[in-house]
């Protein structure tokens, strides 16, 4: 195995990512119980049909886009239905196929949710100046680049 110091540092980085993100996720978990009564998983699926064009989406695309299973998708609408904040519809087009549709009540919710979230996120990284805050941007857009370079590359159909 290659011990090169390149290696370990990357292994330092990946872990020092993942404390990050778990750090701050841990806590944005926490407000967003303690503050709305939602989990974060709740949070993020109201997030992805705000996102979505007129509020809607078919529950495989919001599995997709969670990276859920189907079962998951299925409990959270049922939650998430019986508490106003979203409905099903057949899709007009293949009524094998059911749309999830955010409520105004949904949508209202959604945008409290958003703007404390987001009033959170700048609390939790203000010790970060604004150039800080760019580098570390700069260097995740470019970690990106390259663990997307060397999945290319390994996924490349091989030359016989």
């Amino acid at each position: 195995m290659d011990e090169t110091p390149a290696r370990h540092s990357h292994l330092r980085l990946w872990l020092r990512l993942f404390a990050n993100v778990a750090l701050v996720e841990r806590e944005l978990r926490e407000r967003l119980r303690k503050q709305h009564g939602v989990s974060l998983a709740k949070f993020d699926y109201l997030a992805q049909l705000y996102r979505a064009p007129q509020g809607t989406l078919t529950m495989g695309q919001l599995g997709q886009q969670l990276m859920v299973s189907g079962g998951n998708i299925t409990g959270l609408t049922d939650r998430l239905a019986a508490d106003g904040l979203v409905r099903r519809k057949v899709d007009p087009d293949d009524r094998r196929v059911q749309q999830v549709v955010l409520t105004g009540d949904g949508t209202a919710l959604f945008e409290v949710m958003a703007r404390d979230h987001e009033g959170w996120v700048n609390q939790l990284l203000s010790g970060l100046d604004a150039g800080e805050a760019d580098d570390l941007l700069l260097g995740l857009k470019r970690m990106k680049q390259a663990v997307q370079a060397v999945l290319a590359e390994e996924n490349a159909p091989s030359e016989a």
